[in-house]
């Protein structure tokens, strides 16, 4: 009868990974060592994500006391949770920091100072009413500060913003990423964005760098502020740092799926429609749509008019039909605010012109 089981010699030789000694040797090699693996001089530790999560799960409690961390919170003890948060706070953070500072050997690596606390308080109030009078399902502000996917991206932002500032490396970006990667919202901690700003739903949204938004400003889900080309060095490089993203001055509005590119400025209260291109500067009051359908010579188009073209078209349709204009082929061609209509044999017969006809 064969046993059920292997040998002892032959158990120990199935757990053992095949080609183990050779698979360890190519993985240590250093040419395929150099590229990955963090050999700073630095004795410091990297930067954990783990703390900063708790880090900004404290600032929240901080900053809107009752929606994060405790939940039933007396006034007349508000100050002490408030203090033991910002004392803690202080300590994990400033750790961080040293950490951030020696894995990107800064010369930066002293303890977190001068973080304005209370003004991003202040602003992210005004983020969270925006968001309020911004969607009309919104019921309350405080909902959209427990629930809403913009206001929890802009906590992060505005937080990863306030060290940025402060040239502290690398532990604003990974602020700004732990909300990237539960939002969908990717937004750079140098981009400066003004107060009352509100993304509505939000997957998609792309913020660069450089972005400077001013107030009272919206957008709506897949809209890119990006560059539209990288400057580089003689070397084939890319120059870091220039300019090269929007400029949104107050009360703009984004529709959905919008691309805004390069350093451009759109004018005080513009409203960029869905899902247009955009990569020149526009005035103030400005209203940017995709253009309507244009055909080729000879081609036919239809499409929706308004009313009054319509009946315009259905009288010559009817006239090819009982063959008081030709062979019946017409072809409709859009022309800027205008449709022409052509026919095979007698060419254009009528213009109809939506500016006149209102």
């Amino acid at each position: 009868m064969t046993p059920c089981f292997p040998a002892p010699d032959q158990e120990l030789a199935l757990s053992r990974m095949r080609e183990l000694d050779e698979v360890t040797e190519a993985l240590c090699r250093p040419e395929s060592l150099s590229a990955v693996l963090n050999s700073k001089d630095c004795s410091t530790p990297l930067p954990s994500q783990e703390v900063l999560k708790e880090v900004m799960e404290r600032l929240k409690a901080v900053l809107f006391p009752g929606y994060f961390g405790p939940s039933h919170v007396h006034r007349e003890s508000l100050r002490y949770h408030i203090a033991a948060n910002l004392d803690s706070i202080f300590r994990l953070l400033s750790e961080q920091i040293r950490r951030g500072g020696c894995f990107a050997c800064a010369d930066y690596v002293n303890d977190c100072r001068g973080c304005d606390v209370a003004s991003i308080r202040d602003m992210l109030a005004e983020d969270a009413r925006a968001a309020y009078e911004g969607d009309p399902a919104a019921t309350s502000p405080g909902e959209t500060v427990f629930c809403y996917p913009s206001m929890l991206t802009m906590i992060h932002h505005r937080i990863a913003h306030e060290l940025y500032a402060l040239n502290v490396p690398i532990i604003p970006r990974i602020i700004g990423e732990m909300a990237h990667s539960r939002t969908g919202i990717d937004i750079h901690p140098g981009a400066q964005i003004g107060e009352n700003f509100f993304i509505d739903h939000g997957t998609g949204v792309v913020i660069g760098e450089t972005c400077i938004i001013g107030k009272g400003c919206r957008l709506y889900q897949g809209v890119t502020l990006g560059a539209l080309s990288f400057s580089k060095n003689e070397d084939g490089s890319l120059v870091k740092g220039i300019p090269r993203h929007p400029i949104l001055e107050d009360n703009v509005t984004v529709y959905a799926g919008a691309s805004i590119l390069g350093r451009i400025t759109i004018g005080k209260g513009s409203v960029i429609g869905g899902n247009v291109w955009l990569t020149h500067s526009v005035p103030a009051g400005s209203r940017i749509v995709q253009s309507g359908p244009k055909a080729k010579p000879g081609e036919s188009l239809t499409g929706k008019c308004d009313k009054n073209a319509e009946k315009t078209v259905q009288a010559i349709i009817r006239s090819a039909q009982t063959g008081e204009i030709g062979d019946g082929r017409i072809f409709i061609i859009p022309i800027e605010d205008a449709i022409r209509i052509r026919t095979a044999e007698r060419g254009d017969i009528a213009l109809y012109n939506a500016e006149q006809e209102r």
